[in-house]
């Protein structure tokens, strides 16, 4: 049995890298970002105009003049016009290019405009360059505006697209494939008996990788018999390149998933972890560098082996950055066996002072999943001690991951 760092440590010196791709913006968001973007001009790339109104030069109106011509009229999209004399204004549009020899807008609510004369509003006052964005203020061409290692988001793709990209290296998409074992498991919508449980862990744990950009994920049901898990679980290796299972994984007479990844030549990396919730958790390498992860059975310890381990890994091989490690400050006291390493369910909310609480929700064993629904995540408790007061501040794993 291994430490939690040492089950980290493992699993990140096994984890082959996915590949990457060039991808079409359509298809990026939720990818992992593998490539520089820089700025393809200034951003903005000419001086632009804020609001609707008449552009005029900030001299002529600074001397009291508030009667303009209108010279003509500029729209958002055309090249810009020159502003042939101070007594004169063009009338411009939000997004346009600010006319040449003007150097000042006056909103439209600021005018009145009659007969080609726009008359300015009695005792308004304005500044040289209001309501101008700059050229370039927001960066310069060729500044990096996106770096490598960022989850795409919709944001992200506008700063793409302004960049003039319209395919963008990313990771590809890995085939993650998710069984869950058991003779006692129904999924929902069939008939359950008594002494059956419905399938609960597939939906769940698609779920949690779903949420995190992994969207080529699926789940399935197979029964504790040898021959059939052989039989699957070799077509599914073939087919993927990450492999979750769910259930199992213990010492049961009926836990042959360890036996059965080992006869398909799926090399071990380690089985069990000193921790509570998800000790017998088993980690492998296929013979075609597939990453399989056999969690526990029961739902608590399932969720948390995927939050802890699974999460982390698919992250590390998509290239993605590490997000930074977060801390919270224990609401009460907590006592735990010192011999392992407890990942306690807790509900967290921010003091005014800076601090993160967290407050410890109990769980009525490792089976009672309906518990987590009230948590936003756990805290890690070290094995070397078993007593917590209140205020000691320990890591925070957030069920979403920032």
């Amino acid at each position: 049995m291994i430490t939690t760092t040492e089950a980290t440590q493992a699993i990140t010196a096994a984890m082959p890298a996915f590949a990457t791709e060039y991808v079409p913006l359509a298809q990026a968001v939720g990818r992992i970002l593998q490539q520089t973007v820089a700025a393809e001009r200034d951003q903005p790339p000419f001086d632009r105009v804020m609001m609707d109104g008449i552009a005029v030069r900030h001299e002529s109106l600074a001397s009291g003049n508030r009667r303009f011509t209108i010279q003509g009229t500029q729209h958002a999209g055309e090249p810009p016009q020159t502003l042939t004399g101070a007594d004169l204004a063009i009338e411009i549009m939000t997004g346009a290019v600010l006319p040449k020899d003007s150097d000042c807008v006056i909103p439209v609510e600021r005018i009145d405009v009659r007969d080609g004369i726009a008359t300015v509003e009695a005792g308004y006052e304005a500044e040289r360059l209001q309501f101008v964005h700059r050229q370039g203020s927001d960066y310069p061409a060729g500044h990096e505006v996106l770096a490598a290692g960022r989850m795409i988001t919709p944001m992200d793709i506008a700063v793409i697209a302004s960049c003039g990209l319209e395919n963008v290296q990313a990771s590809s998409q890995p085939v993650v494939r998710v069984i869950s074992t058991g003779n006692e498991l129904v999924p929902p919508g069939e008939p359950v008996e008594t002494h059956q449980v419905r399938l609960s862990n597939g939906p769940a744990l698609v779920a949690m990788l779903q949420q995190q950009g992994f969207r080529q994920t699926a789940d399935e049901h197979l029964v504790d018999e040898p021959a059939l898990l052989r039989e699957r679980l070799a077509e599914t290796l073939d087919e993927s390149s990450v492999l979750i299972l769910s259930g199992g994984v213990s010492m049961g007479k009926a836990d042959y998933v360890p036996q059965v990844l080992s006869e398909l030549g799926v090399e071990l990396v380690f089985h069990k972890i000193s921790q509570r919730p998800g000790k017998p958790m088993w980690f492998g390498i296929g013979a075609e560098k597939q990453a399989v992860f056999a969690l526990p059975g029961n739902p608590v310890s399932s969720l948390v082996c995927c939050r802890q381990y699974v999460l982390p890994a698919l992250f590390l091989a998509s290239g993605r950055e590490s997000p930074p490690a977060e801390t919270a400050v224990l609401a009460e006291d907590v006592t735990f066996n010192p011999e392992l390493t407890c990942f306690l369910p807790v509900h967290i909310v921010s003091t005014d002072d800076g601090r993160v609480l967290a407050t410890p929700v109990p769980t009525n064993t490792s089976g009672d999943f309906a518990s987590l629904s009230a948590s936003d995540g756990y805290v890690e408790l070290a094995l070397e001690q078993n007593e917590f007061p209140a205020g000691t501040a320990v890591p925070l794993h957030r069920w979403i991951s920032p």
